[in-house]
């Protein structure tokens, strides 16, 4: 087998990998499996929780390590837990409070499942009983959007980053995808300078500025665009073929 200079293809998935109707082309399973076949780790790198990855990471055949609700889990293979950090509960209580007086669209993902604005916890439920992930908003409404950022920014010890123009998602400290990713490379044995790393929205900055090719898809916000080693298609038109077929395989 060829020594290949790129030994793992870490991917985002919505707005990458998936095409605009939530599906992976026949054409990009064709040449992520060309791409296995060769000896290349193929990675999902999500804001997405597990049982939301899995059918995909199912699809394509991966048994190989995935990050998940955008660093805040690592799974040595799926199903195969690595690490989980936690979001600290009281951070929760605020991140809550702010959603109701800016009354706003928000979601929190918990290792058990996703509550939202329809279905938050009973009242009363006492918050520290409760694993937390990931806490985020939802508002096209930019100044409001804004607001809530600068709050968050004064709570402290919080990373955030976004998985489209319109939100804002919230992890620990220092927890994103390209920590993810680097925990991925020690259980491969595997260096940083030898990923690429596929995405579109600021939830993949990180990772981009931090693997060996960092790749922006065509319908990709502006910063990550800017960040990126290379620009490619878009996720409607097959743009992860291209990163296989000509910077990967050749």
């Amino acid at each position: 087998m060829t020594t290949r200079k790129y030994k793992l293809l870490a991917l985002d998935m919505d707005g990458t990998l998936l095409n605009d109707n939530h599906e992976i082309t026949l054409e990009t399973i064709k040449w992520i499996n060309k791409a296995m076949d060769e000896g290349i780790h193929v990675c999902l790198s999500t804001g997405r929780a597990a049982h939301s990855a899995m059918p995909y990471a199912e699809q394509l055949g991966l048994d190989t390590p995935m990050v998940t609700v955008n660093g805040s889990e690592v799974w040595k293979a799926p199903h195969e837990l690595h690490r989980r950090t936690l979001v600290d509960p009281d951070l929760i209580r605020q991140m809550y409070e702010l959603a109701i007086e800016k009354d706003v669209w928000f979601w929190a993902y918990t290792v058990k499942g996703l509550h939202n604005r329809d279905n938050w916890l009973e009242e009363g439920t006492d918050l520290t009983s409760i694993e937390w992930l990931k806490f985020g908003y939802n508002t096209e409404n930019d100044e409001l959007r804004y607001q809530i950022l600068m709050a968050l920014q004064d709570m402290g010890g919080l990373e955030i980053s976004n998985s489209s123009p319109h939100n804002l998602e919230i992890n620990p400290l220092g927890i994103n995808k390209a920590a993810g990713i680097q925990e991925v490379c020690q259980l491969l044995n595997i260096d940083m300078s030898e990923v690429v790393a596929v995405g579109d929205s600021l939830n993949d900055l990180a990772v981009i500025q931090a693997v060996g090719l960092g790749v922006a898809m065509g319908n990709a916000q502006e910063p990550v665009k800017e960040s990126a080693d290379l620009v490619v298609g878009s996720n409607n038109d097959d743009g992860i073929v291209e990163v296989i077929r000509d910077y990967i395989l050749v």
